[in-house]
């Protein structure tokens, strides 16, 4: 493993940015001609209801103007009414359709109830997503509809979190893969909102075209066209959703990037079910660590300070980005000052 920390500002293949193993499900559902750009949707959302799972674990229904619709979000959190800030944790493109949209994928996929159990922080999961990047969609898709995730994520859903959970107003976004670049988004077209971004195995740097054609082929796996997402390749929205065409709001916080380099490692033991892991997972993480070079290099031509990890192994699965969590959370904790 190398674990370099730049001081100095820092493209992936066709499929880089998937952000879950091979599954293949049901769609989320959508409303394909739901808030077209012509008439875009005012912005507002209202809790709908509220379901404790346990006394650390909460699922906030959000009625949101944006997404037109109910949206879930699940709350890992300290099961006093203390203040605390808040992480926004972004799924892969799965986006919890393994769980039939019930829960996250991290939390179904990793032991993240029990690493954040003892953690003073709101641990902030969408439900759904999948494929959308967490974006707002300029134009209905008869895939996946369109999807204003960025609104809700920035304007609707955070007052909401801060008022039922018990936020303090500092957050940070973290997400892997299809989510890695979703919270590179985010960060840098909102640095006002967040102090801090952590991204596994995602590309974070889409001036390439060939990374461009690996979003595309994400979204394309889950039904969805990209050019309803943002446009053509001429369109000005790919840059504006390039987080390293816009790193220098990412200037001043705390960054954590990783990837594997898509060799077999410790999960992989040469079994059976080892086989889609190593044949599709091995690529789609060695593309990773490639797009991933690329941000560094950004990174390092703008003198911007950030920790860029690679590993000498693996592959493009959730055990590896279970680990990651845990070797990232020192770094988000001091960004939220707990």
């Amino acid at each position: 493993m190398g674990r370099r920390v730049v001081a100095v500002a820092g493209v992936a293949a066709a499929a880089a940015v998937l952000g879950s193993t091979v599954t293949v499900a049901s769609a989320e559902p959508v409303d394909p001609t739901a808030g077209a750009v012509d008439s875009p949707r005012s912005v507002g959302a209202r809790l709908d209801r509220v379901e404790q799972i346990t006394d650390t674990r909460t699922a906030l229904f959000v009625e949101s103007t944006a997404m037109g619709r109910i949206v879930q979000v699940q709350v890992l959190h300290p099961a006093n009414e203390t203040p605390r800030p808040s992480l926004y944790l972004l799924d892969g493109v799965g986006a919890g359709e393994e769980s039939d949209y019930s829960e996250s994928t991290w939390t179904l996929e990793t032991d993240a109830v029990d690493f954040f159990a003892d953690k003073p922080v709101n641990v902030v999961l969408p439900v759904g997503g999948t494929g959308a990047y967490y974006t707002d969609w300029l134009r209905p898709d008869s895939g996946l509809g369109q999807p204003q995730w960025e609104t809700f994520l920035t304007e609707e859903l955070p007052r909401i979190i801060d008022s039922e959970m018990h936020g303090n107003g500092a957050n940070a976004v973290a997400g892997v893969s299809m989510g890695a670049m979703g919270a590179g988004n985010l960060i840098t077209r909102h640095p006002d909102l967040y102090r801090g971004l952590t991204a596994f195995s995602g590309c974070l740097d889409t001036t390439d075209p060939i990374a461009r054609d690996s979003v595309r082929s994400t979204v394309a796996y889950k039904g969805g066209d990209a050019a309803n997402m943002w446009g053509f390749d001429s369109d000005p929205a790919w840059t504006a959703h390039n987080p390293a065409a816009n790193a220098e709001a990412l200037r001043g916080k705390q960054i954590y990037v990783s990837t594997g380099n898509g060799l077999p490692g410790r999960y992989e033991t040469g079994g059976v079910a080892d086989a889609p892991r190593i044949a599709i997972g091995g690529p789609l993480e060695a593309a990773a660590n490639y797009c991933t070079q690329s941000f560094e290099r950004k990174m390092n031509a703008m003198q911007i300070p950030a920790t860029i990890v690679y590993h000498d192994q693996g592959t493009h699965s959730w055990p590896y980005w279970q680990d990651e969590m845990r070797r990232a959370w020192p770094d988000i904790a001091r960004a939220l000052e707990i």
